[in-house]
């Protein structure tokens, strides 16, 4: 690999609203909606407004709830595919306007985003383009629409950290034309009125990791071939526009590998685009009366957390609240056990002194200990670097939590963990990429010291902070069945592709029919 190359890589680095999320690390979905009530998880939007009607609706609760498992943001499905709104739009009579809670004169957007802001969690907006209630859509005034109801979610409750935007497009399903949702039209408009605003899943600063098992890439890059953001082009022209070769042609955005030299090597044009995880803490994303049963383990969980926010890439947990517009006790447990467990784990910082071969004077290895924006790096470029850490007395540790300045890019490829075991270096774990944050575990082991010894990096690496932690509590391992998980869900979206595009001919052949 010639240093132009790695020199163009390097260049790719995060925006500010990138960075701000990356940093947040873990959020929380909210799906509440008609569908909530009607034991749904997908609606038409011919269910009567009048099921929607929580009992003893508490935002407040909530936002409490989700506090104490750590997460830093909920993103509400203000709109999911049913076109049901969970504010006072102007655009519809579909929505709590037509109702029984509070009279048709409840807001449930206002009282999470006032939860939000009371409690000091970021509040973010979800607003499904596909809406089987509008008459309006598989028109192009519905892109007039959408827009109406984006702009009233992005005036009217504060600042939003997010937008996440869904590509479904089923409009097969009600006998209607394909619609054609103007993406860049929305993200201008997203822009103009929110600029600190993340746009996720379907848009420039988040991508989906491509699953929704909670589970990210063992080597997750954010620096990936440039492709268009939106569903439809991914379906449509396999990520691949005719006015630029560079596109990822041949690669979706679920393959294994986004990022490595091998895969970058085929292409010119890059673009920085982290992960996000999504998945839900029961089966469903809306609450099921018979999934209370069903929520996930306290140590499936833990492990999603370690696999995400420790393997650089964002988590977002799916909690939908119940018929009676609270969150159900078996998932509010889950949620205060993740937070309690996860402090355990981490209240034990290891003092240590640092040691960095050839370490650049005004950039020193003590900058390591601040989990800040200072940094370590080098003078030089090397085949390998090492990072020494003594410790001030032998304990047991299980875990060092690794982290890139991604100003300078994601540039770590492969590294190892050694300890000191008595008088011998024993290797604990591998490493591939870290960018915002790799937690490396390992089984607990008593030692003096640590080294870590980065074997493979894009130029030099420029560390913002490495942190032994001891042992205070089991880390849950991988689960046997993961890889079988994650090839399943890759085969089902495949499946998924595929239907969508016989649907899609089918309809073609159609219209071509009646033309």
């Amino acid at each position: 690999m010639t240093d132009s190359r790695l020199e163009l890589y390097t260049s790719i680095t995060p925006s500010d609203v990138q960075k701000s999320i990356m940093r947040d690390g873990f959020n929380v979905f909210i799906h509440y909606g008609i569908n909530t009530f009607c034991n749904k998880e997908w609606s038409d939007g011919s269910l009567p407004a009048s099921a929607f009607n929580p009992t003893s609706q508490n935002t407040d609760e909530w936002i409490q709830i989700i506090k104490s498992a750590g997460a830093k943001g909920v993103i509400l499905t203000c709109k999911h595919h049913d076109g049901f709104c969970l504010w006072q739009t102007d655009t519809t009579d579909y929505g709590v306007k037509s109702s029984p809670y509070k009279g048709g004169k409840g807001d449930v957007v206002q009282e999470v985003s006032d939860s939000c802001r009371k409690y000091g969690l970021k509040f973010g907006v979800y607003l499904s383009p596909w809406d089987r209630n509008s008459p309006t859509y598989g028109t192009d005034s519905y892109n007039d629409f959408y827009i109406a109801q984006l702009t009233e979610l992005l005036t009217r409750y504060g600042k939003i950290f997010c937008v996440w935007l869904d590509g479904a497009c089923g409009s097969y399903l009600d006998g209607k034309p394909k619609q054609v949702y103007d993406f860049k039209r929305y993200y201008d408009t997203i822009r103009a009125l929110q600029p600190d605003c993340c746009i996720s899943n379907c848009g420039p600063d988040v991508r989906w990791v491509g699953n929704e098992a909670g589970c990210a890439r063992e080597s997750e890059w954010n620096v990936v071939p440039s492709f268009s953001f939106d569903i439809q082009t991914i379906e449509d022209n396999s990520q691949q526009s005719d006015d630029d070769a560079s596109r990822l042609k041949g690669i979706d955005i679920v393959a294994q590998d986004l990022g490595s030299r091998q895969v970058l090597s085929r292409y010119d044009k890059f673009i920085w685009y982290p992960a996000e995880v999504d998945v839900s803490i029961r089966p469903g994303w809306f609450y099921h009366k018979s999934q209370n049963m069903s929520v996930r383990s306290l140590d499936n969980l833990l492990y999603i957390w370690y696999n995400s926010v420790g393997g650089n890439s964002l988590l977002l947990l799916n909690v939908p609240p119940d018929t009676r517009g609270r969150i159900h006790g078996a998932d509010a447990d889950r949620l205060a056990k993740i937070g309690k467990t996860l402090r355990k784990h981490f209240s034990k910082p290891i003092n240590c002194a640092y040691e960095v071969g050839d370490c650049a004077i005004d950039n020193p290895a003590s900058n390591l200990v601040c989990d800040d924006d200072s940094y370590c790096t080098v003078n030089d470029i090397s085949d390998t670097y090492t990072v020494m850490m003594t410790l001030d007395k032998e304990e047991t540790v299980d875990k060092v939590v690794l982290k890139e300045q991604c100003d300078f890019s994601q540039r770590i490829e492969n590294a190892y963990i050694e300890v000191l075991k008595g008088k011998k270096w024993v290797k604990v774990c591998n490493v591939t990429t870290v960018g915002f944050c790799r937690i490396a575990t390992f089984k607990p082991v008593k030692c003096s010291a640590i080294r870590l010894t980065i074997t493979s990096c894009r130029l030099q690496p420029y560390l913002s902070y490495v942190m032994p932690y001891a042992y205070n509590g089991k880390v849950p391992r991988a689960p046997w069945y993961r890889n079988i998980v994650a090839f399943f869900h890759k085969i089902n979206y495949a499946i998924y592709i595929a239907r969508e595009n016989r649907h899609k001919q089918r309809l073609e052949r159609k219209n071509k029919k009646q033309a």
